[in-house]
């Protein structure tokens, strides 16, 4: 009887939660497309790369301020030091005496 009566419990308290449940189709039908609709995407593709060819390259600066400065942009102005184990910039052995 304790039995029958543990499974009644268990059925009622799923039964909302089971309810809750979107229906869900896991395994929906295959759609196969037909040779009227692959046609239409052959050409739709050669088309789109058709019209993909005749976009031109960019040829010219893409710098907006170009006009407005008076000089060339430069380039890094000094090399970056190597640094040491510990973190510190090493600098050559002759400069540090002619530095003082």
């Amino acid at each position: 009887m304790r039995v029958l009566c543990a499974v009644a419990v268990a059925v009622l308290l799923s039964a909302p939660a089971y309810a809750q449940m979107p229906n869900v189709n896991l395994m929906p039908e295959v759609k196969t497309k037909t040779q009227d609709e692959k046609d239409r995407d052959a050409v739709n593709d050669r088309a789109y790369k058709d019209s993909l060819s005749k976009i031109p390259d960019a040829k010219g600066s893409s710098d907006p301020w170009g006009a407005v400065r008076s000089d060339a942009p430069k380039a890094a102005a000094h090399p970056a030091k190597p640094k040491t184990k510990t973190g510190s910039s090493a600098q050559p052995a002759g400069s540090a005496q002619r530095s003082q």
